[in-house]
């Protein structure tokens, strides 16, 4: 069985002997047998002098873009300080969220696609507890996506934000342990980081072969199908159709009450994305995007994990929304992740290149074509910071 940096410090406890710790973790945050990590580390006879919790909260409770506030953990005592507020400072702790403490311990699961918010948390959070004299250890955990499939575009000066701060391609390849490794090069870290790297875990792998149950990171990725979806189904964030969210199918069901299921379904199909199938559908959202109203679109079938480019699959689906219901697909206005200077889908692809493609019509199998060389140079630029050999070509 994979071990998980939180399994082998629990094989060797002694390390925190003396240490005056705070954790940075949230629900996925479990040994391999299914304990808390917080709670794991009480039961050694390591209690957190404070935890501090990335977006969605530390129990993952809230939803997206909903601010989470401070706490204190009933189990342990121990303060809960948030690292998403309802301002943008919130997204990195104060230096006095570190007093008392001397090493900062990071433990969280990702998913694998550039927008999930938990890598900037961490990076931005280690970035601070070295910046105040902590120590940090980054607790590694398996990439769902594997390590092997890059796609996608690096995003250009100017577009960064909460769910692009890093210069990745959109579907990374990445454990959260080499993200943090590769920021720390980028920036010219030099004070004391370590991460404790899986034990078994190969690029190759996806989340079903690493042996372990789904446990949601946060209240939308209900499961491993969702993860496969998300590089490509979080640019409907960027509009005003439902991603799903409302549903027990987020990032798998599309639609908007305008919509013709039938006519988007065999929109998707021209397009022939290999490894998902569209199936046409209603659905009901019971909150956010037309909460309470039958919507017309389609549910994403996964056919084949190992073939499907989820990234393309999410620009087609908005060439096709576009072509079938071009009132429906409007461009998200109000704020996103507290950026209201670019549109959403600016600061999710990275670029204005595939707006404005979408809008004049023309040119977006030219910006697809583009990927290949942003894919290529960030192969190269990863390669310093992998913990896990890549598989012979």
């Amino acid at each position: 069985m994979i071990a998980t940096g939180l399994d082998r410090l629990l094989s060797e406890p002694g390390r925190l002997s003396g240490r005056r710790f705070g954790l940075l973790a949230h629900g996925a945050s479990l040994t391999r047998d299914l304990v808390p990590a917080h709670l794991a580390l009480q039961r050694a006879g390591f209690t957190p002098g404070a935890l501090f919790g990335p977006e969605h909260g530390y129990y993952g409770v809230e939803q997206d873009m909903v601010p989470a506030a401070d706490a204190r953990d009933p189990w342990t005592g121990a303060p809960i300080l948030s690292l998403y507020g309802d301002a943008e400072a919130s997204l990195r702790p104060s230096p006095t969220a570190f007093a008392g403490l001397d090493l900062l311990i990071v433990d969280l699961q990702d998913v694998g696609a550039r927008y999930y918010t938990f890598a900037a948390t961490a990076v931005w959070a280690a970035e601070a507890a070295l910046a105040a004299g902590c120590e940090v250890w980054v607790l590694d955990r398996p990439n769902p996506l594997g390590g092997e499939v890059i796609e996608g575009n690096l995003p250009e000066p100017g577009c960064e934000s909460f769910v692009g701060a890093f210069a990745l391609p959109v579907r990374h390849g990445l454990t959260l342990g080499e993200i943090v490794r590769l920021e720390a090069r980028r920036r010219g870290w030099t004070g004391r980081l370590e991460v404790l790297a899986l034990d078994g875990w190969r690029r190759s792998m996806l989340w079903p072969d690493v042996g372990r149950p789904w446990i949601a990171p946060s209240p939308n990725m209900p499961d491993f199908a969702t993860a496969l979806l998300y590089p490509g189904l979080c640019l409907i964030e960027a509009t005003e159709v439902s991603e799903g969210r409302g549903t027990t199918r987020p990032f798998r069901l599309v639609g908007a009450p305008e919509i013709d299921p039938l006519a988007l379904a065999k929109r998707l199909a021209a397009a022939a994305v290999p490894g998902v199938v569209a199936v046409p559908t209603y659905f009901k959202p019971q909150h956010q995007k037309h909460r309470g109203a039958a919507c017309g679109g389609v549910e994403l079938v996964v056919t084949s994990a190992e073939k499907l480019p989820a990234y393309r699959l999410g620009v087609e689906l908005l060439r096709a929304l576009r072509d079938c219901a071009p009132a429906a697909c409007a461009w998200r206005s109000a704020p996103y992740e507290f950026r209201s200077d670019r549109p959403a889908i600016d600061l999710l692809t990275g670029t204005a290149a595939c707006r404005r493609a979408l809008e004049q019509g023309h040119g977006l199998e030219r910006w697809i074509a583009s990927w290949a060389a942003d894919e290529a140079t960030f192969r190269a630029a990863r390669r310093p910071a992998l913990l896990y050999p890549e598989t012979a070509a």
